[in-house]
Formats: C-alpha cells, sequence, structure tokens
C-alpha cells in the first residue's frame, strides 16, 4: 500500500503542446492517501484514463513528478511500481483454469505452492468463485470474467495500490451492485489504496469515500459524496452530480438584490453584497432540485413560475416548471399541493449558492 502524489503533473499528447488546449491533462497537484478508497469521475475525455495510467506507468507525464510514499516514480515502468490494474473488459487467459488464472501473477513472483494455494482460495471465497476454480474462463459469464480479472489484481497482498478502469461497464445493470458490493468489502479487509475510474455517478457516489471530479482536464473537486451533493464548489459539479442535476440562474446585481436575467423579478438575501463585488462576473444562483420548493399558495418569499410538466416518480413528483425564459425542476413530497398550471417557487436562503465565473461565491 502507498499513497501516492502529484507534483506539477500535466499531460499532452501533442509533440510540441503550445498551450491549455493542447493539454488532455493540465497542471495538477494532488494526493491519494495510503488505504482510501477514491472515485475518478467525469465525462468521457475528461482525463481520467490518462491521470490513471500515469499512476500505473504506462505514460509518463509530459510535466510533473509521481511519488510512491514521497519516492520518485515518474521514470519507472508499471512492472516496478508494484501496482494491480483492472481494465474495463477482462483481462484473463481463456485456456487456463479459474484457479490457474488467480495463481499466475503469484507464480510470476516465485511464490511457494502453498502460500499461491492459500491466496487462491481466499480470493475466490471473497469474490464467490469457490465453485468454479476448476473451470477453464472461457465458459464463465461476463461477470465471473470480470471477477477473475478482479482476483488477479487482489491476489498479491503486497500491492502499493490498485487501479481500476471502469470495471464494470460490460457487466449487466442488475449484477453492478453486486460487484460493487463485493469491491467494498475487498477495500475493507485488505485496506489497499484503491483509484477507480468511472463516468457513472452511482458507481463513484456507492463505492468511493472521496470522489475526485474532473472536467476537460482538470481536478475541480475533491470531496465525500455528501459534500459533492451539499456544496458543489464548480458548477460543473453541480450540473453532473444528482439527477437531475442543480438548477442554475443567471443573474445580476440590481437595487439591493439579485436580478434574474430575463424576467422583472429580483430576490433578496445574503447574496447581494458578494455578488455586488463580481458584479462584471458572470452569476448564477444555483438549488438542487431536492431543495427547490414549488408550492401552491404565494406568500412573501416565494416567486411565480409556470407548470410545464409534473412527472410522478412514485414516491416523490418531479416537477418542471418555466420562471421567465429559465426551465426549473423540482422534487416534491408526494401530497404536497403544487398548484395546477402555475407555483410558487421559493429558494431557501441555506440551500441557495452563488457562482461566479463557475465558481462557489456563497
Amino acid at each position: 500500500m502507498a499513497s501516492i502524489s502529484f507534483e506539477g503533473v500535466a499531460h499532452s499528447y501533442e509533440r510540441k503542446p503550445r498551450g491549455d488546449r493542447d493539454y488532455a491533462l493540465k497542471t495538477l497537484e494532488m494526493t491519494f492517501e495510503n488505504g482510501g478508497a477514491y472515485a475518478l469521475l467525469g465525462p468521457s475525455g475528461c482525463g481520467k484514463t490518462t491521470l490513471l495510467n500515469i499512476i500505473s506507468g504506462l505514460l509518463r507525464p509530459t510535466r510533473g513528478r509521481v511519488l510512491y510514499d514521497g519516492r520518485d516514480v515518474t521514470g519507472l515502468r508499471p512492472a516496478q511500481r508494484n501496482i494491480a490494474q483492472v481494465f474495463q473488459f477482462p483481462v484473463i487467459y481463456d485456456t487456463m483454469t479459474v484457479a490457474e488464472n488467480l495463481a499466475f501473477p503469484l507464480r510470476n513472483r516465485g511464490l511457494d505452492r502453498a502460500t499461491i494455494g492459500r491466496r487462491v482460495h481466499e480470493v475466490a471465497t471473497m469474490l464467490e468463485l469457490e465453485n468454479v476454480l476448476g473451470q477453464r474462463a472461457a465458459g464463465l459469464t461476463a461477470d465471473q470474467k470480470q471477477k477473475v480479472s478482479l482476483g488477479r489484481g487482489l491476489v498479491r497482498e503486497d500491492v502499493a495500490a490498485v487501479l481500476l478502469d471502469e470495471p464494470l461497464t460490460v457487466i449487466d445493470p442488475q449484477l453492478k451492485w453486486l460487484l460493487r458490493r463485493k469491491l467494498k468489502e475487498v477495500h475493507a479487509r485488505y485496506n489497499h489504496t484503491f483509484v477507480y475510474v468511472t463516468h457513472d455517478q452511482n458507481e463513484a457516489l456507492t463505492f468511493a469515500d472521496r470522489v475526485v471530479v474532473m472536467y476537460d482536464g482538470s481536478i475541480v473537486q475533491v470531496g465525500a459524496p455528501q459534500d459533492l451533493f451539499e456544496r458543489p464548489l464548480h458548477r460543473f459539479v453541480g450540473y453532473f452530480i444528482g439527477s437531475p442535476g442543480m438548477n442554475f440562474l443567471p443573474c445580476h446585481p440590481t437595487g439591493d438584490g439579485l436580478g434574474i436575467d430575463g424576467t422583472d423579478i429580483v430576490m433578496g438575501g445574503a447574496w447581494f453584497e458578494k455578488a455586488a463585488e463580481r458584479a462584471h462576473a458572470r452569476l448564477e444562483l444555483g438549488i438542487r432540485p431536492e431543495h427547490l420548493q414549488a408550492l401552491a399558495t404565494a406568500d412573501g418569499d416565494t416567486v411565480p413560475a409556470r407548470i410545464l410538466r409534473v412527472e410522478d416518480l412514485g414516491n416523490y413528483k418531479l416537477v418542471t416548471a418555466m420562471l421567465g425564459p429559465h426551465r426549473l425542476f423540482a422534487k416534491v413530497p408526494e401530497g404536497q399541493e403544487i398548484g395546477n398550471e402555475n407555483t410558487n417557487l421559493r429558494f431557501p436562503p441555506a440551500r441557495t449558492r452563488l457562482y461566479a465565473d463557475g465558481e462557489l461565491l456563497v
């Protein structure tokens, strides 16, 4: 196990990069703590796999250093870094049995037969593969093959880190939660440093203790799942995490409040002073659908809106409303009155965020 640190690391696939646009991974400083369970979360092309391949040594960064427990490993090959990597598609030997596949990394390191047998049995039991140990890998189901691939990464006890690159992509949806549970059990038992790449927020938020959100080659926020949901530091985090994501309203300082662009609505509140300081920035109010209230009756701190659609999703209703030209979503508890064609929206100040040029201001 090891802590993994990046010092000024950046990477470009261009031979002569000229600026930020030429970098798939922009300059970053980051430490994955020893024994932590991390997820790299973001859309395709944001730099997740590039970052993972730099950790493993499959890529050497254009600039910067990679440190394992303070030791510079930037120039070391993957085999010299003592890591295990599990890929999106299972990497196993079809002509070998499950037991032979699991034993292969240990035999390559010259371990004795008793130690190999013990570790193969432990990992097979943990991944519920003990009943197919004598079966050739070619005859396994997709989820069993991915379990074997995962087991090959976990069978060594001395690895510095376990790196997983979208390992559940080929797995049927109903089986994904079973394998996620297994991964959590494996981490709790062995306390390896886990780095898990995914574009699926459910996978990231249910697996990781710390989620690293990436956007356009940069890390925009690192935090526990609840932190990312309650206090997104960047507009992209609010948009990407949640279903639906955070609502955003373009706004501007006016008088002693905030005017909502495209409407004659002015909202007061604690945001105004900070907004006035950044009057030339692109200002937006952000609120999650879970916190935006849609009410049948108006009062002093609500604003009128037109109901576009109401979807009954069982334990809540998803209301789509138009506030001037802006479409907003609100999750409303079952049984709450919201109005017919029109509703009244309340923005609780404690749950409303102000963003300037995409970054959290208040």
